[in-house]
């Protein structure tokens, strides 16, 4: 056994072996050695590089307007399927007829239903005029119920004056009457008096006798004739009350009959309202009969097949792409990333079936990629966990591939500050997200909103 110790070292000489000093005088070992160490220091450069930050999506190409995605066109009725029009894959102009439908429901069978439908508005119009005729028809019968009362009313009023005035007159005869029969008592006794001393003859008396029996038999005349005046103003007093009850009535009838009118012309009013709109409505109908193209575009599918098929309201037909549309990517990008995408920001977008190769960090030397510009962000999760983004063109840039389709696959990374590859490389170990990036246009306008 050896004993190898700091006391007892042991001394092997290179000379002695052959293989050691072979080994020894390779050069090659030497250019490896300068190879690593020439790697290590470009791995030590290399960190040192600029990288960009960037978040990463997929999502597939669509349009830009809503308008301008595929379409499904419905039917607005229930019918069944007479008649097609069109070939998937035809060209369709906007209003060109696509299907044509026959009535099923029991309601609308008739094949004159707008045109009654039109008579019974315009006979029903037609009592509405009489009803407004009547109308005023009674109005200007209580307008002259009403100037006809006045005038009756003023002239019994007078009647009553006159009979006011004549029992004045009576009135008045009746106590000259009484003054004369208190003149021909006292005549009478005066008479009598000086006939029994033998101071006037029997003839005077007896004709003073005469006078007094004349002035009370006028007396009686007199009073009858005041009584009379009396009740004359009684009537004429009756005839007032009369004739305020009668017109009363009259006039009462005449606006029942006026209100009662009115009401049926209110009533016409509406039925007339109503089948004018039964009118339109069954004019409508009669158009939707026959669905046309809401716009321009290519028919991709006929979601309903054969005819004679019935089909329910709202039962989707033809499926249509617009010919004419701006084209855009929707992309989706993980919630913690949300904070760092901007209205305007700068996107790198490559499509399925274009040759790219693609360096996240270094996006000038990419090759195959396209700009984009972020136009819309949704503000609601979407069912599959992200947040949707949509990105039109950049016109700063080269136009998309004309060839796109909507539904082409894409993906999309958006730039956001540029960071040295160490530190890159320490915040994905560390697992933390990307350095908080606002657009310099964002700065901008919050500055103009500070000042």
């Amino acid at each position: 056994m050896l004993n190898i110790s700091e006391k007892n070292p042991v001394n092997i000489k290179a000379n002695g072996f052959k293989t050691l000093q072979s080994l020894t005088n390779r050069p090659h070992y030497k250019i490896l050695n300068r190879i690593i160490i020439g790697f290590c220091i470009m791995a030590f450069l290399f960190l040192f590089l600029p990288w960009t930050q960037n978040i990463n999506g997929s999502g597939s190409v669509t349009t830009l307007s809503p308008e301008q995605r595929p379409q499904t066109v419905h039917s607005a009725i229930a019918g069944r399927i007479e008649k097609w029009y069109i070939r998937e894959g035809d060209f369709v102009n906007k209003g060109d007829t696509l299907v044509f439908l026959s009535e099923i429901k029991e309601d609308y069978f008739d094949p004159n239903l707008v045109e009654n439908t039109k008579n019974q508005e315009d006979a029903k119009r037609m009592a509405l005029q009489s009803y407004g005729s009547k109308v005023n028809s009674l109005e200007v019968q209580a307008a002259s119920l009403e100037k006809e009362r006045k005038l009756k009313l003023e002239q019994a009023n007078n009647k009553i004056r006159q009979a006011e005035l004549k029992i004045k007159s009576d009135s008045m005869d009746l106590e000259a009457v009484k003054t004369q029969l208190r003149i021909a008592k006292t005549q009478f006794n005066r008479a009598t008096a000086l006939n029994e001393k033998g101071l006037k003859p029997l003839t005077e008396v007896e004709a003073k006798r005469l006078k007094l029996q004349e002035a009370e038999a006028k007396i009686i005349t007199q009073e009858n004739k005041l009584l009379a005046s009396q009740n004359e103003l009684i009537n004429a007093m009756v005839e007032v009350n009369r004739i305020t009850a009668e017109y009363t009535e009259k006039i009462s009838k005449s606006q029942s009959d006026k209100f009662t009118a009115l009401s049926n012309q209110y009533d016409t009013e509406a039925q007339v309202n109503k089948l004018h709109n039964q009118y339109v409505n069954y004019s409508i109908r009669n158009g939707m009969y026959y669905i046309t193209a809401p716009q321009s575009g290519y028919v991709n599918k006929a979601l309903v097949a054969g005819v004679g098929e019935t089909i329910k309201e709202g039962t989707p037909i033809i499926s249509i792409m617009p010919s004419g549309f701006d084209i855009a990517v929707e992309t989706y990008v993980d919630p913690i990333d949300l904070p760092l995408i901007n209205k305007g920001e700068h996107v790198r977008v490559w499509f399925d079936g274009w040759p790219r190769i693609v360096f996240s960090g270094w996006p000038g030397l990419s090759y195959g990629t396209f700009g984009g510009r972020i136009v819309a962000i949704e503000n609601y999760i979407s069912p599959n966990g992200k947040y949707r983004i949509l990105i039109a063109p950049d016109t700063a840039e080269g136009k998309w591939p004309e060839q796109l389709k909507v539904g082409t696959g894409a993906r999309t990374m958006a730039l956001l500050d540029t960071v040295p590859v160490w530190y890159e490389i320490w915040r994905v170990l560390n697992g933390f997200p990307p350095n908080y990036y606002q657009p310099e246009s964002s700065k901008s306008n919050e500055k103009k909103e500070k000042k």
